[in-house]
């Protein structure tokens, strides 16, 4: 399927997710974010996808976020926001996949862009990439996700200082204080991305579903509690082919050939 704001392609079993708004840093508005949700549901939904890439077209943005003057357009012709509402960037929100999701931050990711990123799983910058929530210096909140997951995913205190001051931080601080899981030159951003794909292609697609899943959902819990969840996760996995598969391969000293279930 082709779409006007996104450039969507599968190559093996990793789908591609590329934000194609170039000429406003890939900002998103209504449109955007329709597509992309359309985009991450048919990357859930496809059996045969088991890693997600997602970037941004061109070398300035991964995404700037929110398209401000796109909703002030709309808000002068009268429409409301209420009845325009999409989860911002198809993942923020209303979004649940045990497929893992790499971000390739190829430049700036702020408000929306930042918060993309943050519901991804894992996070590869280019060397000149930035992230910020930069929403209260422009009257608005990180509303999809950002003011939670930030918390969630640094200590309370860096968190709140890039929360509450909506200042720009270097790939290299992100990568400092946990946010970045690698920095490499912009040349070298989406061969590095597919590297950490193929990584996770060498494991059992199910079991690294089953880990994601048990991962996020012990989050809230103690260690006991979490645990007893992972009970159903656990039968699935002892019932599953790649359980067999896997400890066969082993003793036949080749590599795994997986199925997913």
């Amino acid at each position: 399927m082709s779409y006007q704001y996104v450039i969507y392609e599968k190559k093996g079993h990793v789908a591609y997710v590329t934000i194609n708004r170039p000429e406003v840093m890939n900002a998103l508005h209504y449109e955007a974010n329709v597509e992309l949700g359309e985009v991450f549901n048919d990357f859930k939904q496809d059996g045969g996808c088991w890693v997600a890439i997602v970037t941004g077209a061109g070398q300035r943005a991964f995404s700037a976020g929110n398209d401000l003057k796109a909703t002030a357009a709309a808000t002068t012709r009268g429409e409301k926001m209420a009845d325009r509402s999409v989860p911002f960037g198809g993942i923020t929100a209303g979004f649940e996949c045990s497929k893992p999701i790499i971000a390739a931050v190829n430049g700036v990711a702020l408000g929306g862009g930042f918060e993309i990123a943050l519901a991804s799983d894992l996070i590869i910058a280019a060397e000149h990439a930035r992230f910020g929530l930069p929403e209260p210096r422009v009257g608005l909140i990180a509303g999809a996700g950002g003011v939670h997951r930030l918390p969630q995913q640094l200590p309370l205190k860096q968190a709140m200082g890039i929360l509450l001051t909506g200042r720009q931080i270097t790939a290299q601080e992100a990568y400092r204080i946990g946010l970045v899981n690698e920095i490499v030159p912009g040349g070298q951003l989406m061969a590095t991305a597919e590297r950490w794909a193929n990584e996770i292609l060498e494991c059992s697609p199910l079991c690294v579903q089953l880990t994601k899943e048990a991962a996020l959902a012990g989050l809230s819990s103690s260690i006991e509690e979490a645990m007893k969840q992972d009970r159903p996760r656990i039968q699935r996995l002892l019932a599953s082919e790649d359980c067999i598969e896997g400890p066969k391969a082993f003793a036949e000293k080749r590599r795994p050939q997986w199925k997913g279930r």
